[in-house]
């Protein structure tokens, strides 16, 4: 009877069940709804709906400088100089405007078009977001000769907006500490944030981005970055192609219609990529969309025009593949009320956008060319030969198929399968070298683990086109294996083999170029598999720690000592201690390997994630590109932040 009773009241649902979170506590209760996740991604994005709030200042005139600080106890400081947020009493709520846009969600000037005509915070919770998500809080407005302070305890007002004194600055200077109860981890990565920064400096030319790090500093100073350029999206063109010879110079189109603002910068290169980057509001499209197809067919069309009205295209009919190759660009739009959609809701979705930038483009650009034949015939040259290499690459996809066909099961010899069939439940590892690929098979779990052994380093698809890296063997074992197909118009997400593909090498300079080599290749060529977060490193320990009876694994210095310190406590304080140093995969034994890389209940996976696409592409490009010097200088001013440079 007990029992019954129990069970009515577990089904039981009424009124009494529902809770109401007041405030700012569904956001506290729920933070990744709002911020994505808790790990180091969803702490950084704080730092970024601050400086948006100042950015949509900056697009509506008002703002030319902002300041980011990170404070050595990890608090972040961020000051602009616009018109500094309202602070009279607001109306609906009786409370100053600034305590209203701090304490409740859905609350801002982005929903009043004649306070922001375009923003990129578009759901007015950036501020309250992190607000809630802070230990504490305090926003300094200046405005009007005068400041204004407000302090907050994790979302909370401590008191009153207060007038602080007189000030002859304007602006808003917003000050937090991220909330240790919400997040796993508090340690901001300086180059995180300067990638997200730079992009926003180069999106709106003239305006000043200085970020400082006052955990780091150098003969008494911090360590700082400016970012200021005033050619806007023809310096992002630059910066990008830094690496890669030009063969122009950039093309820029710039132009408004029916409330819409188009800018585009653009060049060809010596380069076999295509690398577009697309932005809305200075939301990065990732996905593309509207802008983004307006963008391809006009610069086919025109194109294909302009080779046929110059007698310069000698028979051949350019597609749109055969007018990207090697191609860097930068659209830029600027749209009112945005809709985005897509998998991560980064897809441009305004039908009105396509015909807009459409338009744009190819009156533009005809012009252009019709201004600069020179460059015009060195475009029209670049993509003829890429035409000529699409038809090899061609071939060579049919006799790829051809051959898959002819075997008798169509997957690599060497690739040893798992036996389960749903692709959501299995994974495969990309393994260096045969011996490690032996032992990662005898160590696996055979139901759901796949190991491909590869033999040396793949080819650098930085310095090949489409049809070579097609010919290269290990490539293709891969390609074969995964099942999805590769470039643009053949490869199919769906067809996708494994949920994880994971790139497991030795923990030295060769692995490190392997694992370069492999992540250039996804980047490129299968870039979905990135953005959709297929792609993942194994870490494998760097050393095994035994003092008597004791042992265990270390996956770096620091953890090495820890454990030696521990060791050292729990047993004999003269105990001898035995570090073993893997230099490679093959040093351990299959069940060395399964228990510290391969089981999922101890391993840990790092997932690779693009945090900045256009940051990405520049540092591909540099560290596998043709040019030495932006290398070596990469390597210079990188070498004194690295921490373990064999890992």
């Amino acid at each position: 009877m007990a029992d019954k009773q129990k069970k009515q009241q577990g089904n039981d649902y009424s009124a009494e069940n529902i809770q109401i979170l007041k405030g700012l506590e569904a956001v506290r209760k729920r933070p990744a709804m709002y911020i994505g996740d808790i790990t180091l991604r969803g702490l950084h994005h704080l730092v970024y709906e601050i400086v948006d709030n100042s950015i949509d200042e900056a697009m509506a005139g008002f703002c030319k400088q902002i300041m980011v600080t990170i404070e050595k106890d990890e608090r972040i400081v961020v000051e602009d100089d616009g018109r500094g947020i309202p602070v009279d009493i607001h109306k609906e709520t009786n409370k100053s405007a600034l305590e209203v846009i701090m304490t409740v969600l859905h609350a801002g000037g982005k929903f009043d078009k004649s306070t922001y005509k375009v923003s990129g915070g578009l759901h007015g919770v950036g501020a309250s977001v992190v607000n809630a998500l802070s230990e504490w809080c305090r926003v300094e407005v200046s405005r009007d000769g005068a400041m204004w302070v407000q302090e907050y305890e994790r979302g909370i007002p401590r008191a009153q907006v207060a007038r602080a004194g007189k000030t002859k600055k304007s602006g808003t200077k917003t000050i937090f500490k991220a909330d240790s109860e919400i997040f796993r981890k508090i340690q901001y990565n300086f180059d995180t944030l300067a990638s997200r920064l730079r992009d926003l400096a180069f999106l709106n030319k003239g305006l000043k981005i200085v970020l400082r790090d006052m955990r780091e500093e150098e003969n008494g100073k911090p360590r700082e970055e400016v970012f200021h350029y005033k050619g806007g999206l023809v310096e992002f063109v630059r910066y990008l192609d830094q690496n890669r010879i030009a063969i122009h110079k950039p093309i820029y189109i710039e132009d408004e219609r029916e409330n819409v603002t188009v800018e585009i910068a653009f060049e060809y290169n010596n380069s076999y990529n295509e690398n577009i980057f697309t932005y809305c509001n200075n939301v990065n499209t990732v996905e593309g969309g509207t802008h983004l197809s307006g963008f391809k067919s006009a610069l086919t069309r025109t194109l294909n025009n302009y080779g046929n009205k110059n007698n310069l295209l000698k028979k051949v009919s350019l597609q749109g593949s055969d007018t990207l190759e090697g191609i860097t660009t930068i659209i830029s739009v600027k749209v009112a009320e945005p809709q985005f959609e897509g998998q991560t809701k980064t897809k441009l979705g305004n039908s009105e956008v396509r015909g807009i930038v459409e338009s744009i483009t190819n009156e533009k650009l005809s012009e252009f060319l019709e201004e600069n034949p020179s460059i015009g015939k060195k475009i029209i040259d670049k993509c003829i030969t890429s035409a000529h290499s699409r038809e090899a690459a061609k071939k060579a996809r049919e006799l790829t198929r051809r051959k898959s066909a002819l075997e008798s099961n169509a997957l690599p010899g060497k690739l040893a399968d798992c036996s389960i069939s749903d692709p959501s439940q299995c994974e495969i590892y990309l393994v260096e070298g045969d011996s490690a690929g032996g032992s990662a098979k005898q160590g696996r779990d055979r139901r759901f683990q796949a190991i491909l052994p590869l033999k040396g380093k793949i080819l650098n698809v930085e310095k090949a086109r489409l049809h070579k890296i097609l010919s290269n063997d290990e490539i293709k074992t891969i390609i074969t294996a995964l099942g999805t197909g590769v470039g643009e118009g053949d490869f199919d997400i769906e067809k996708l083999r494994y949920a994880k593909i994971i790139i497991m090498t030795d923990a030295d300079v060769d692995g490190s170029h392997i694992r370069t080599l492999l992540l250039t290749f996804f980047f490129r060529y299968m870039k979905e598999l990135v953005d959709l977060g297929n792609i993942y490193i194994a870490q494998p320990p760097l050393y095994k720690v035994k003092i008597g009876r004791q042992e265990a694994y270390a996956y770096d210095d620091e953890e090495k000592e820890d454990i030696i310190k521990r060791f050292s406590k729990n047993g004999s304080a003269n105990a001898k201690v035995n570090i073993q140093r893997y230099k490679g995969l093959g040093e351990m034994n299959p069940e060395q390997l399964w228990e510290t890389t391969m089981n999922p209940e101890k391993r840990t996976l790092l997932q690779v994630t693009l945090d900045s696409v256009a940051e990405a592409d520049h540092t591909f490009s540099t560290l596998m590109g043709d040019q030495v010097e932006p290398r070596r200088q990469f390597i210079e001013k990188n070498a004194k932040y690295v921490r373990n440079l064999d890992v």
